[in-house]
């Protein structure tokens, strides 16, 4: 079962399972092609949107061991 942390870079979280896309989307990270935040780690990214990185990696990682 793949599991995240708060230091896997966006681009791999969406190539482990683009599905968390809608998840990444509804904290308001909306450019998830740019260049810039593929490079942005999970807990960046929540720092950046104002989200609890902790909480976000628990609510992905419990997307991923649903959908595999």
């Amino acid at each position: 079962m793949a599991q995240v942390t708060k230091d896997t870079m966006i681009g791999d979280l969406l190539k482990i399972d683009a599905g968390v896309a809608p998840i990444l989307m509804g904290i308001g990270m909306h450019c998830l092609g740019c260049p810039s935040s593929q490079m942005e780690t999970i807990e960046e990214a929540a720092m950046v949107h104002g989200i609890d990185s902790d909480q976000l990696v628990a609510e992905i990682n419990n997307f991923l061991a649903q959908n595999q």
